[in-house]
């Protein structure tokens, strides 16, 4: 009987991967994380920098032998799909995701963008029960994302913009020489949402600040910020307040310092992603940030956290950690250790549940609302080497000195998510 050759060959090396290497062992199959991010066009360094966090998390959790299930233990693994800054390709992304058999995303810069894939998630699975997937944020910020829109498959890891605004006026009510504020942010719902909060807030905390600005501006297409800058310092205003991130961050602090403003900057990203560098000396005590964490927190395990990810990236341009993302992972592990299931509904159960401590940072996820609730700290841009500045910024000899840390009790905001689980 004549066999086809193609047949022979596959047949041959079939008996080859078992006779000839009876010693190889299956490896079980990962468990999947898929980022959704922009990882082409001018925001692609965050994407890229939010995968190496996610990257790092992940051999963390696998170094201990990775996620422990009854069937056999499985090692935790993170896709990168590319959103390429535009909403219709995250969501193709996502249906790509879903496709390819992977029941967890993650994705967090642009609330825009989280809104969106909120809203073809909560439809998927209420479509598709048996393949349905969980949605971890790590930065998307906008508050409306726990309160009016909250959803059973949405987990929050960041301090949404509210809470985060509420750090920084701890900071600005102590600051006497602060008599104005100009507030710009980026024209979505987030920019929108800081913006919003900051009114509220200067006027209950420091009614006698006077806005002497207020504006928005497209996202990521200002690729000259002279004109706002000369307006900012135009204005006479003695702090700058903003959510930018990004490029329009360093582009807008760049050309506040070329503009000869002098006064403050109170920012939610001002201590990551070029912007100290931007500024220089200008930037030395006139750059305030608000985080989860900071490297300068001046704790041993915090700086053994800090020490660890830049062994694992040396490069000063690769300086980008976050404990958020940390903690984020640390808690899907947990969460589908606790339901033994990659079952959505029963880690979904297990999530809402989580309480997670590394390296002295410790946060816990709240039920009602799925909003993550963490210590927040707010430093001071300095030069390395001052007091409480060990470590600096992407190599680029500047730092951030806490000078205030809010109590995950006090950082908690009240919520008015209606949750609705499944079956209900």
């Amino acid at each position: 009987m004549h066999v086809p050759r193609r047949r022979v060959l596959k047949s041959a090396a079939a008996a080859l991967s078992v006779t000839a290497f009876p010693f190889v062992a299956a490896q079980p199959a990962p468990v999947r994380l898929a980022m959704i991010e922009t990882l082409s066009g001018p925001f692609a360094n965050t994407g890229e920098a939010v995968f190496r966090n996610l990257v790092w998390a992940a051999e963390r959790v696998n170094a201990r032998g990775g996620i422990k299930l009854s069937g056999g233990a499985r090692p935790l693994a993170i896709a990168r799909y590319d959103s390429k800054g535009q909403n219709e390709e995250a969501l193709s992304a996502l249906r790509s995701a879903i496709d390819d058999g992977v029941g967890f995303v993650a994705q967090g810069n642009s609330s825009a963008t989280a809104a969106a894939l909120l809203d073809a998630l909560n439809k998927h699975n209420e479509r598709e029960p048996k393949r349905r997937a969980l949605y971890l944020n790590y930065s998307a910020v906008d508050p409306i994302l726990t309160n009016e829109r909250c959803s059973f498959w949405h987990f929050r890891f960041d301090a949404h913009a509210d809470m985060r605004m509420a750090a920084l006026m701890e900071v600005l009510r102590e600051d006497e020489t602060v008599k104005s504020a100009y507030l710009i942010g980026q024209d979505y719902s987030f920019g929108q949402a800081v913006l919003r909060e900051a009114r509220r807030q200067l006027q209950a905390q420091r009614p006698d600040v006077a806005i002497v600005g207020d504006e928005l501006h497209p996202m990521g297409r200002v690729k000259d910020f002279l004109p706002y800058a000369a307006k900012i310092k135009a204005s006479g205003a003695g702090a700058v307040i903003t959510g930018n991130w990004g490029n329009d961050l360093t582009l807008l602090v760049k050309a506040a310092r070329e503009s000869g403003f002098e006064g403050k900057f109170y920012t939610f990203y001002g201590n990551a992603l070029g912007a100290p560098a931007a500024l220089g000396d200008a930037g030395i005590g006139k750059v305030i940030a608000v985080a989860d964490w900071l490297p300068n927190l001046q704790t041993a395990p915090s700086e053994t956290f800090y020490q660890a990810f830049r062994q694992r990236y040396s490069k000063p341009a690769d300086d980008y950690v976050h404990m958020r993302m940390q903690l984020m992972v640390e808690a899907l592990a947990q969460a589908i250790e606790k339901a033994d299931s990659l079952d959505a509904v029963k880690v979904g159960a297990a999530l809402e549940q989580a309480h997670v401590t590394l390296y002295g940072q410790t946060g816990r996820m709240r039920a009602s609302d799925h909003q993550f609730q963490q210590t927040l700290v707010v430093g001071v841009m300095d030069r390395q080497g001052a007091p409480g500045v060990k470590f600096d910024v992407e190599g680029s000899g500047y730092g951030f000195r806490v000078i205030k840390q809010v109590a995950a009790a006090r950082a908690e905001m009240p919520t008015s998510c209606q949750m609705v689980r499944p079956g209900a």
